[in-house]
């Protein structure tokens, strides 16, 4: 969609009218009252005063008939003093002037006109009056003299803009708004049986899931005016302001009608009131009560649909979500397998790219990404092929690029001694044979000891087959088991034990915990939750809602679970010491090894130290 700009303020122009209107008034009173006093006198005075010899100098001003003179200071006079004088008709004036030797001169009718002289004072006024504002608005930003003015961006209907099509991954969502495309294109349609569109849509969901870009592709199919702006914009430093952008907002939504009203991070001004703001609070509050009115005002009938994102909904208030307000709530969550190799392959189409790309792979390997990692992980393909020398991206780039945006780029200035590069060599070929030798774990598709800008010394890649949305007592045990295995084989093969383990065991700790307090798996609790999260979209923060007791007996779980576990690796790696040494062993002195290889390597009856596959 194309953006139109706004038409200039018109707050701004009754400033300068009014800066005009004083420069006029100063330039018409200080002339006058800050001009020399003179004396008047008749014109026989004037040739006396000449012939005397008590003139210093003359001007004769044509244009306003007079003559200005000045005469001589005598010894009590500390100033000399002005006259003014009629000129008449005297043919010999000037010869007389010459005589008595007085300096003259003529102002001839053609002088500037004194309305120019008083309006360049004004212009200049009026240039450095704008040019003080622009530097005002680039230093406090754009709306710095917009008060009350919603500062909304106005995309209008346009063949280029996005379309359905260009969202993939997100069916279900697509669905309940194709909805109310459907309204604004046909109203007799519902209208005609009594029935009413919903006046707001909430989305929600994760950061990067597209929330934003299905507003507009809204928009874009109804081919209707799209009006976006963010949450934070409506608040400002003076308080009642952004209650005043919320009706200009919906005053051009209602001009505009059918549009489509989007706001951005809607929980900036929609969050719960508690009843005790305090100072700017104020502010928030007052945004809110009057989003709420407005919202109650307008007619849904006539085509203004309200669209909202937002990735904290717990955190808003009931009223903005009750029936009549925001009636439809539509999930926008991760996408599943297929979703993630749509996508893909949308944002393929913008590169080139080699012919056969396996994007099921990397979909796979990219679980849990959001929409907007994935638009990462093939920009970063591109950019790898690039600084390669080649014109197009091929699968290894992309594999490469899932590597980047979970662990980071390699860094290739930080080289591990020999030392350091065996201990790691240990600890992931630890988390892979531990999971190898395990049922229910996910396969092994990459290993390498190679530092990552992440901070990761190396790091083992499990993808599962295909789309796993639940996991079973067993696997989370299992998993556990994986992320004790690299400090079990540093303990077994080196007989000492280093910092490297810390990332595994705080996800085997939060792992353990989850299982007992929130999961309902542990024997002793059975199916109750101890477990608060908040912010669920937002990394889950967790609070335990249990007593003291209760949760010292929780962490005694946790710690015992964890053993259990760890013992368990222990065993498993403890009866294949031969395939730890010699899989940790050719890790050491390839790096990087594919699940392939790793795989075709255990199978082996027989492992030699050093072999290659």
């Amino acid at each position: 969609m194309k953006e139109v700009k706004q038409p200039n303020k018109k707050g701004v122009l009754y400033f300068y009218a009014i800066a005009l209107a004083l420069i006029l008034v100063a330039n018409m009173l200080l002339p006058a009252l800050i001009a020399p006093r003179t004396e008047t006198v008749n014109y026989n005075e004037f040739v006396r005063m000449v012939e005397a010899g008590q003139v210093a100098q003359a001007e004769i001003q044509s244009e306003e008939n007079q003559i200005v003179f000045t005469a001589k200071a005598d010894g009590d006079q500390k100033m000399q003093k002005i006259y003014v004088t009629a000129l008449v008709d005297d043919a010999g004036l000037v010869d007389r002037l010459l005589t008595n030797n007085v300096a003259f001169t003529k102002l001839w009718p053609n002088t500037p006109s004194p309305l120019l002289t008083a309006l360049l004072p004004i212009l200049l006024m009026t240039a450095l009056s704008f040019w003080m504002i622009k530097s005002m608005q680039k230093r406090m930003g754009a709306g710095a003299m917009s008060f009350g003015k919603s500062n909304a961006k106005v995309y209008v209907a346009s063949e280029t803009g996005i379309h359905f099509s260009d969202v993939q991954g997100e069916d279900e969502a697509k669905e309940l708004l194709s909805e109310i495309v459907d309204f604004l294109h046909n109203p007799s349609k519902y209208t005609s049986i009594g029935a009413r569109m919903p006046k707001g849509a909430l989305l929600v969901g994760p950061p990067g899931t597209g929330k934003t870009l299905l507003a507009k592709a809204v928009a874009g199919e109804a081919n209707v005016p799209f009006f976006s702006i963010s949450g934070s914009e409506f608040v400002e430093m003076f308080v009642g302001m952004g209650a005043a952008k919320v009706r200009d907002l919906f005053k051009q939504a209602a001009e505009k009608a059918p549009c489509i009203v989007f706001i951005d991070e809607i929980d900036t001004i929609g969050k719960k009131r508690d009843g005790a703001a305090m100072g700017g609070n104020d502010e928030r509050e007052q945004t809110l009560n009057q989003l709420l009115t407005e919202m109650d005002g307008f007619d849904g009938s006539k085509g203004v649909v309200i669209l909202a994102a937002t990735n904290r909904p717990e955190s808003l208030d009931p009223a903005l979500l009750r029936p009549g307000r925001f009636d439809r709530r539509v999930p926008v969550e991760l996408p599943d397998l297929v979703g993630r190799e749509a996508i893909l392959r949308v944002h393929a189409r913008k590169v080139q790219c080699d012919p056969g790309l396996d994007f099921g792979v990397i979909a796979r390997m990219a679980a849990g990404a959001s929409g907007a990692e994935l638009a990462n992980m093939v920009n970063e393909a591109a950019l790898r092929a690039v600084r390669a020398g080649r014109s197009r991206i091929c699968q290894s780039d992309l594999e490469e690029s899932v590597e980047v945006v979970i662990a980071g780029y390699q860094k290739k200035n930080k080289i591990l001694s020999n030392k350091e590069k065996l201990i790691v060599s240990y600890h992931e070929i630890g988390h892979a044979l531990v999971a190898a030798l395990q049922t229910h774990s996910a396969p092994v598709t990459k290993i390498t000891v190679i530092p990552r800008t992440s901070g990761a010394l190396g790091y083992t890649m499990q993808v599962d087959e295909g789309e796993h949305n639940l996991m079973s007592r067993e696997e989370l045990e299992n998993k556990i088991a994986t992320l004790t295995g690299g400090r079990v084989a540093e303990e077994l093969a080196l007989h000492s034990i280093t910092t490297g383990a810390a990332n595994d065991i705080e996800q085997a700790t939060k792992l353990a915990r989850a299982l007992i307090s929130r999961y309902g798996m542990s024997d002793a609790f059975g199916m109750v939750a101890f477990e608060e999260i908040h912010n669920a979209y937002l990394g889950g923060d967790a609070s335990m809602a249990c007593a003291d007791e209760t949760a010292a007996e929780i962490d005694r779980m946790v710690v015992a679970l964890v053993q259990r576990q760890y013992d368990k690796a222990k065993a498993l790696l403890s009866e294949n010491m031969d395939k730890l040494h010699a899989l940790s062993k050719y890790l050491y002195d390839h790096e990087t090894i594919t699940g392939d290889e790793f795989m075709h390597l255990l199978e082996q009856p027989k492992l030699v130290i050093g072999q290659d596959v």
